[in-house]
């Protein structure tokens, strides 16, 4: 009799717990951006401490509302990352920062080194507050996990039953890496003068594209999958990283829009489920590092044109 009486009071709470998860989300994201961006025309230089404080009052309800205090890792996870992120725009924007990274004279190199050294610090931070709640760093994915693991079955994307990621990862890589590639050789115009002045660009454009790759593999996905299932289910927290990662590349994308936002989300929803299925990193990294090669080759290209 307890047990029957009980279950609804479960599902309540979880249901509620959903509710803050999404709800949350929706207004950490980069759907507040969009939306000022669209009825405004530009985005407010505060929003983003805006986030902060909206994160921290949350894990501070976390603290004091038992109904809620199952999400206060993931609370604790994303108050870091949006706190981080928020210095790293700030350290950014300043004039000792620019002065040595920004402008329109500073070389390819230079002008990305000068973005992903900050960007691998907001990384570094998730992983830091990651292990600190985690305890252990295969908790929340940080490991290359099982390669050859079976892949769970999704027939209208021709996966059978039976199949393993040591066969589907190096095909969707590929497939990911050609359907970036292709818009992007087809819109544009390169002289073998520009393929030869982008070459010696190539050792920055792999290796922007794999810190690249392995920042939002972090923040974007192992924050959200190392702190959700359990407390949500794995279905919502799945659909949270597609929206999340597809809000995240409307504005910036390649491309942007609507567009970018349904491939973006496409692909987290894959990248999320390499990282559940195999309790690793690795197959995520690769399947985002591949076309991540492609797109900042493009912009080497772009620079080079210039």
């Amino acid at each position: 009799m307890a047990d029957s009486k009980k279950t609804p009071h479960i599902q309540h709470e979880k249901h509620i717990l959903i509710i803050f998860s999404w709800t949350l989300i929706l207004l950490v994201s980069d759907l507040p951006d969009i939306l000022w961006n669209e009825f405004i025309g530009q985005v407010p230089e505060w929003l983003g401490w805006g986030k902060v404080g909206l994160l921290g009052a949350f894990f501070g309800l976390c603290l004091i509302w038992k109904v809620v205090r199952p999400l206060w890792q993931f609370a604790c996870v994303f108050l870091v990352f949006y706190s981080a992120d928020a210095v790293s725009t700030w350290i950014g924007d300043t004039f000792w920062w620019q002065s040595r990274f920004g402008g329109s004279q500073v070389s390819f190199t230079v002008g990305y080194v000068g973005v992903y050294l900050r960007d691998l610090g907001v990384a570094l931070a998730v992983i830091a507050v990651l292990w600190i709640v985690k305890r252990r760093r295969s908790e929340f994915f940080l490991t290359k996990g099982k390669l050859d693991a079976p892949i769970e079955q999704v027939r209208w994307l021709g996966i059978r039953k039976g199949e393993s990621w040591r066969t589907f990862g190096w095909i969707f890589a590929i497939i990911a890496s050609l359907g970036v590639l292709i818009p992007i050789a087809l819109a544009a115009h390169l002289s073998p003068a520009a393929l030869l002045r982008v070459a010696p660009l190539l050792p920055s454009v792999l290796l922007f594209a794999a810190i690249n790759a392995f920042n939002e593999e972090i923040y974007c996905r192992a924050s959200l999958l190392s702190t959700l299932p359990e407390v949500i289910g794995r279905t919502n927290a799945l659909l949270i990283t597609v929206v999340f990662f597809g809000l995240e590349h409307y504005l910036y994308g390649s491309p942007p829009g609507v567009i970018g936002f349904l491939m973006t989300g496409f692909l987290a929803w894959f990248l999320g489920k390499s990282m559940l299925e195999t309790k690793g990193m690795f197959w995520a990294w690769f399947i985002h590092f591949l076309p991540d090669v492609v797109i900042f080759a493009s912009y080497a290209i772009s620079w080079v044109q210039k």
